[in-house]
């Protein structure tokens, strides 16, 4: 199976925590978040697999436990924070806020940091649905604000564009969460800007997380990408995380709803290899527009498919 040979050259260890909501209501829920954090990466590196990231699920740092929705959405929208702007420089973290805690946390083990999404405050009301990833080095490397928010159920103010993360040295990590699997433009698009493996942060509590893992390896299929997507556990999630490989082969995943911790190797190489060799061998996504084709018409969009611009970005 071509994805699964390991060259040394661009090889990411990625832990996935299915772990149970941490809530809002608990004063020492981040220190516990802490000591997970530091007890999963020590285990690691003493089992000789040093993690280089590590993910938690959707919402993980704020649950709301079995409060009402109206009880809940005002929760959260009281502990809600302000994400300061990744400009590729030192990020200016409002002191001791969550964000920089989880800065503090990630620099102090040297890994990269997904710690679930966080309640963003809108400054014109409501709250986005955020992810965000912290570097070893302590800096926001970039966020993403949930497009597609699960409606009508939640309350959470749309985002409207895509984050793409350089890993240096290793490979391009792109964004979704949750509700967003469901839409393959979104997929497509971070697949687009470069993304070679395509993180979702989840938190399904509903029995179409079975619905939900055919749509990971065929967003790994469609897009020749790593797909890694980590659900919450019981009781707020079902658990069954996974992580795919570019041609849709589950690597890792996890049966039940029980907390599990999924740790695997991954060599990113294996996206352009794939892409250049074909999934299965035989089919090559990305070269199927040629520059001297016709634009085709997307009514929906009301925009085309441009051969010229088919191709994923390089980095």
């Amino acid at each position: 199976m071509a994805a699964r040979e390991t060259t040394n050259a661009r090889t990411l260890t990625i832990a996935l925590a299915q772990y149970a909501q941490l809530e809002l209501s608990d004063p020492s829920a981040f220190d516990h978040f802490c000591q997970t954090v530091r007890s999963i990466c020590e285990a690691s590196t003493r089992d000789g697999k040093k993690i280089d990231l590590l993910a938690f699920p959707e919402m993980h740092l704020f649950g709301t436990g079995t409060a009402g929705e109206d009880e809940a959405n005002q929760a959260q929208l009281d502990a809600a924070v302000d994400i300061p702007q990744s400009n590729g420089g030192e990020t200016e973290f409002i002191a001791d806020s969550l964000p920089a805690r989880c800065a503090e946390l990630a620099k102090e083990l040297g890994i990269w940091l997904i710690p679930g999404t966080f309640c963003e405050r809108n400054p014109e009301g409501g709250i986005y649905n955020t992810a965000a990833v912290f570097s070893p080095s302590g800096q926001l490397s970039g966020s993403y604000r949930k497009i597609c928010p699960w409606r009508p159920y939640e309350r959470y103010t749309p985002g409207d564009s895509f984050t793409v993360i350089d890993i240096p040295g290793k490979g391009r990590l792109g964004l979704t969460i949750c509700y967003d699997a469901w839409f393959p433009e979104l997929s497509r698009q971070v697949a687009w800007l470069g993304a070679d493996i395509i993180v979702n942060l989840v938190r399904t509590t509903t029995p179409d997380r079975r619905q939900e893992l055919v749509l990971a390896r065929a967003t790994a299929i469609t897009n020749q990408v790593f797909v890694a997507s980590v659900n919450a556990a019981a009781p707020q999630g079902v658990g069954q995380s996974l992580l795919v490989d570019p041609e849709g082969e589950i690597l890792h995943d996890s049966e039940g709803s029980d907390e599990e911790l999924l740790i695997d190797t991954i060599d990113l190489d294996a996206v352009s290899r794939v892409r250049r060799i074909g999934t299965a061998g035989s089919n090559r996504l990305w070269e199927q527009f040629r520059p001297d084709d016709p634009e085709i018409p997307l009514p929906l969009y009301e925009g085309h498919i441009k051969p010229l611009r088919w191709q994923p970005q390089q980095h």
